[in-house]
């Protein structure tokens, strides 16, 4: 399903857009994901809409049968890209846990604005988009996520999230879609 409508009060969330993730070798090219991912950040700057800059700085404590790297990030690691043109009212949010929502001052930075639908982009679809998507969701946000805008590392985990997941949750739609939306809603 393409995304419907995008609420008066919309924020776009970037989810780990960051040099030491974007360098990371992904499902589907890189350079779209950015070009796609900094579009909508363009577009929302543009509109005054909010825009919430995600980076992760940690991973969540915990047992997993799959090994995690190591925890000590070289220097610059967690810098955002420069492509994202970080405004000075952009909120930026450091996660240490899959979900931006966790441990953060997301939600409350959120409804205090009056904010009631969110965008997510970002890496990886099937971890820190999807994990922050489904908190969205369950705190009450309309979710759309664009689909065009995120990667991950395995073209499977990415499929399942984009057909499985994200209907269940959310909108679904293209950076185009979504930026169309924007415009059309910004008009008197």
């Amino acid at each position: 399903m393409t995304v419907t409508t995008l609420d008066p009060k919309t924020a776009l969330i970037v989810v780990d857009l960051q040099k030491g993730i974007v360098s990371r070798p992904v499902a589907h090219p890189m350079d779209s994901v950015l070009k796609h991912a900094v579009a909508l950040t363009e577009a929302f700057h543009g509109h005054g809409s909010p825009v919430v800059l995600v980076n992760v700085a940690g991973g969540a404590r915990g047992r997993t049968e799959q090994p995690r790297g190591h925890m000590q990030f070289p220097a610059g690691w967690t810098d955002l890209i420069p492509e994202l043109n970080r405004q000075s009212r952009d909120h930026v949010v450091t996660k240490h846990t899959p979900g931006a929502f966790t441990n953060t001052d997301l939600e409350a930075h959120l409804k205090a604005l009056g904010v009631t639908q969110v965008v997510i982009v970002g890496v990886a679809t099937s971890n820190g988009v999807e994990v922050t998507a489904r908190q969205a969701y369950e705190l009450g946000f309309n979710v759309t996520l664009a689909t065009d805008a995120m990667t991950d590392l395995h073209a499977d985990a990415h499929a399942y999230s984009v057909t499985r997941v994200f209907p269940r949750i959310g909108e679904t739609g293209a950076t185009r879609d979504i930026i169309d939306l924007l415009e059309k809603s910004a008009r008197p």
